[in-house]
């Protein structure tokens, strides 16, 4: 398998422009902080920041947005997890309401999803503590731990979702809220959105390897490798830039949306999809 490393050398111009299209999108807000990012508390941030990543699967950033704004604005704050909490009917109506008739895989769970947050939430504000507390005493590996308590994020290994809240947890602003976890021995691997996937197999260097057939390990190894390439000190800038690219937004590709031409952007010759206008 090339290393990242290699790829750079020998794709020196490619790659260049691998960084600059990171680059263009750093100070894109991600999406479930640009939602969780407009509570007025901490706690509140952290939990809606577990609900976004936990129900971020199988649904478009635009869409996702929408829903999770939706579902903000119809129980804010601490409506997440104090009870009573919202009715099956009730969220069920906000969901329908915004994806208008759209299959999404999670849409059956979305109410135990959103009920197993706010007993999360719960069962770690005891004795006086709240979410801010919990975040600040555990490392990394302890809050991949603790969030298999949340219905929907995952048991085993590599458990995306978990690390994608991890990440968004203890990233700056806009990829993240900032927040100061105890030292953690390691960081768990940065998931692969569709986004990276789309820009190791169309792009990178796994379109030299057959991407589709490498393992899911070969995939992370992969990815993992080619974020540090990117960004040595802040790999998870580089996964964050790459989610966008050919990521359907709206009406267009989010990619082409930010550059507004696809002339502008840094993968112009190298992008099979790019509008030759």
């Amino acid at each position: 398998m090339i290393s990242a490393k290699r790829f750079a050398q020998s794709e020196a111009a490619l790659f260049k422009a691998t960084q600059d299209f990171v680059q263009s999108f750093a100070d894109v807000t991600d999406p479930i902080i640009f939602i969780s990012g407009k509570a007025k508390t901490v706690q509140a941030r952290i939990a809606w920041t577990i609900l976004g990543s936990t129900l971020f699967q199988g649904i478009s950033y635009t869409d996702m947005m929408k829903l999770l704004g939706a579902l903000y604005n119809a129980f804010p704050e601490e409506k997440l997890w104090t009870l009573p909490v919202p009715k099956e009917d009730q969220l069920m109506a906000v969901a329908h309401q915004v994806l208008q008739g759209k299959s999404w895989t999670l849409m059956e769970h979305l109410p135990g999803i959103f009920w197993s947050v706010g007993s999360f939430v719960r069962h770690h504000q005891k004795e006086g503590s709240d979410l801010t507390q919990w975040a600040s005493s555990r490392n990394a590996e302890e809050i991949w731990r603790d969030l298999g308590e949340v219905y929907f994020m995952g048991k085993g290994k590599p458990r995306p979702k978990a690390a994608a809240t991890i990440y968004r947890l203890v990233s700056p602003f806009p990829l993240g809220l900032g927040l100061t976890l105890e030292s953690s021995p390691k960081m768990p691997p940065i998931p692969l959105s569709m986004g990276v996937r789309r820009y190791l197999s169309i792009l990178g260097p796994g379109k030299y390897e057959k991407f589709s057939e490498l393992t899911p390990d070969e995939k992370y190894r992969m990815a993992q490798d080619v974020f540090r390439e990117l960004s040595s000190k802040t790999p998870n800038v580089a996964a964050h830039g790459l989610q966008f690219f050919l990521e359907s937004g709206t009406k267009e590709f989010i990619c082409r949306d930010h550059f507004k031409t696809c002339k502008a952007c840094p993968f112009y010759e190298y992008c099979k999809y790019a509008i030759q206008k």
